[in-house]
């Protein structure tokens, strides 16, 4: 079982770090080097990952870890979009849905509000994990270090304490908020969709800053929050 579990372990920080070799990978993981060399050999004769080439071996994962995302990501949009559509007519605003790859979130699928002016993000974009709605829903029920936060905008959360802070907040009243930290002209609440594990997702609402209100972003809080654990108990 605990090879298994190397293994597992040692995919996942490729896909996060790649190309990684063995020797930063072991580094990583806390193992020996000799442990992470087996459990490399067992997933590249598994088909999970491939060398990216050079003097030194560096691993890459391969397509087929993309093929079971996908197949995992459809699984989610097929429960997710019912929900996603109702929290739409329900606040008039831009629901996103997203999920995590290594030190960001990725957003994979997005219903519009009828609104003009509106937040238009493409679907693929990585959002930073501490300064994106979407990325501290996740990482308020992560353990993780919070090394070298990235300055995007004036109220870009960027000293460790305050965002520990933060995300103690966030686990108490179920939702996260974005004021402008990571474009000035978008605001956000978003909430994770909670796993037996963790977070599997998480679900937003974005809007122009320019019409959130002090008194709406609890409103869209709950909203968006009760809509979340929906998505988790359809999983």
């Amino acid at each position: 079982m605990q090879n298994v579990v190397n293994a597992l372990r040692a995919l996942e920080e490729v896909a996060a770090r790649q190309p990684i070799g063995v020797g930063e990978l072991a580094r990583v993981l806390g193992l020996p080097k000799s442990t992470v060399q087996r459990s490399l050999r067992t997933l590249h004769e598994a088909g999970w990952i491939r060398p990216a080439g050079g003097e030194v071996t560096r691993w890459l994962v391969t397509t087929k870890a993309l093929q079971v995302g996908r197949r995992a990501e459809l699984g989610l949009r097929d429960v997710a979009l019912p929900v996603m559509e109702e929290l739409r007519q329900r606040t008039g605003e831009t629901v996103h849905l997203a999920v995590p790859e290594g030190d960001a979130v990725v957003l994979i699928e997005r219903l519009e509000t009828d609104k003009p002016l509106r937040i238009v993000l493409p679907l693929g974009i990585r959002l930073p994990l501490h300064a994106s709605a979407n990325g501290k829903a996740f990482l308020a029920h992560l353990d993780r270090e919070l090394p070298g936060l990235e300055i995007y905008t004036d109220t870009t959360i960027a000293d460790p304490e305050t965002l520990r802070a933060e995300l103690a907040a966030i686990r108490a009243r179920g939702w996260a908020d974005n004021r402008g930290e990571w474009r000035s002209d978008i605001t956000a609440v978003a909430a994770a969709v909670l796993g037996a594990d963790g977070p599997v997702a998480s679900l937003s609402i974005s809007l122009p800053a320019t019409r959130m209100t002090d008194a709406l972003r609890p409103v869209f809080g709950e909203l968006v929050t009760e809509a979340a654990a929906r998505i988790a108990a359809g999983l």
